[in-house]
């Protein structure tokens, strides 16, 4: 199947679109297999490249590579809403050529929030079983970086939906968590177009794959699976209640893996991981030991009598509600971030209703929501402020001795950061440094 790729890959004109992570991977792949192959790279920045079989199209109008190629793969990041596509080009990116050339079974993660953790959780279960697999995808592992070593390992992979929004194959088990309002901004049709690339996970599926899902969560995402050739695996909450074994992982989990949306997860990844033949010793073993994904609900300790949880992942209202839930005494909440058309209209009310005592707001989203928090709010402080720095400051004075300040933004971090790893590990930097 790898040789069939490289025969398909070599008459074509080949772009490559962005070139952040997943550009310089796909330009690596290309010139081992193919040193002299002219390529196309195109950026929006400005790039240098000693590589005198490139050229390189930068600026404003670099998606102009479109016209000069016959195969694009794309960086999932880049948006090409409103862009018209030439009939002759094949727009497509790393998930969609490994799920069509790599010799291994797949199993694809996806969701608006949950897909790091469901298929870390699935890896690392396959692990404990000494069942061969890779973790791969959307967490920074570009796929073509393994398409070579696949052969008789499993290769679980988290799926953006950039990622999902070109390919075309489906893995033989498809993970989807859940499904919300995000990345509006990225797609044609907003949610819609949203939606319709995330379907392509199952999409494409037959009568021996299968595709795990919570019913009635999202009734977009029913309707999808239900049009699907594939077996479909419910899997709920309220399992637990007729399951022993499930019964056991909710009593075991990791305090790390704290609240419903967590224990959700933990029972995808059961149910994946048993498709492959993970055994319950090893499932248990691992939900007992998982220490959970970096800046979600993760505890960065108790400086000034105050415990700080960094939740920067939380980009969308839904995964704020559920920390809050999931970790009880938060009496104060930092949010806030880039404006992408999510509608935060009920949020605002959702807030106002829950324990949380005191909202620092950051721009842009949080402003707007400070001023719909004021219809609601009965005695609860609303802070609006210009920074990170400022937003910890305030949250020293204001946050109750012996309770939790949480950051967790329901917006993306783009407006002032690179991504939220960076928008964490800057919260993590302010907030050690109170006990320095």
């Amino acid at each position: 199947m790898f040789a069939d790729l490289l025969d398909t890959l070599t008459p074509l004109r080949v772009a490559i679109l962005g070139f952040g992570r997943e550009g310089r991977s796909t330009y690596a792949f290309l010139r081992k297999h193919f040193p002299q192959k002219p390529l196309l790279i195109a950026d929006k920045a400005q790039l240098s490249l000693e590589d005198e079989n490139v050229t390189l199209l930068c600026g404003d109008n670099y998606l102009d590579v479109l016209r000069r190629c016959d195969l694009c793969v794309k960086t999932p990041g880049i948006s090409l809403r409103g862009v018209e596509i030439p009939a002759s080009v094949r727009v497509s990116c790393q998930t969609d050529l490994f799920l069509r050339y790599a010799p291994c079974v797949s199993i694809g993660v996806t969701g608006s929030k949950g897909k790091t953790t469901t298929a870390t959780l699935i890896f690392e279960m396959l692990r404990a079983a000494q069942i061969p697999a890779l973790l791969l995808g959307n967490m920074g592992v570009p796929t073509l970086d393994y398409l070579e070593n696949v052969e008789n390992s499993i290769a679980v992979i988290e799926m953006s939906s950039h990622q999902l929004e070109f390919t075309t194959v489906s893995p033989h088990i498809a993970v989807w968590t859940n499904l919300y309002e995000e990345h509006l901004d990225h797609y044609n049709n907003g949610f819609a177009g949203y939606a319709a690339a995330k379907a392509h996970i199952c999409g494409a599926q037959t009568a021996e794959d299968y595709v795990i899902y919570c019913p009635n969560q999202s009734p977009l995402v029913d309707e999808i699976v239900a049009a699907t050739q594939s077996n479909a695996i419910p899997v709920r909450l309220n399992d637990q209640a007729e399951n022993p074994f499930l019964q056991r992982l909710a009593m075991v989990r990791s305090d790390r893996l704290r609240g419903n949306h967590n224990l959700q997860n933990i029972f995808f990844a059961e149910r994946a991981a048993r498709l492959c033949g993970a055994d319950d010793e090893s499932i248990a073993r691992t939900a007992a030991w998982y220490a959970g994904t970096p800046h979600r609900l993760e505890s960065l300790g108790t400086f000034d009598g105050i415990e700080w949880v960094d939740d920067c992942i939380a980009t969308i209202p839904e995964a704020v509600l559920r920390g809050i839930e999931a970790l009880e005494t938060v009496d104060t909440l930092i949010f806030g971030g880039l404006d992408r058309g999510i509608d935060y209209g009920s949020f605002a009310e959702q807030l106002a209703k829950t324990s949380v005592r005191h909202f620092i707001c950051m721009p842009e989203t949080g402003h707007v929501i400070a001023k719909r928090l004021a219809d609601y709010c009965d005695g609860q402080s609303i802070v609006s402020v210009q920074s990170l720095e400022e937003a910890v400051s305030a949250a020293r004075a204001l946050t109750q001795r012996g309770s939790i300040c949480l950051l967790s933004p329901a917006a993306a971090s783009y407006n002032r950061y690179k991504n939220f790893e960076e928008k964490g590990a800057h919260f993590i930097s302010l907030v050690t440094a109170i006990g320095n």
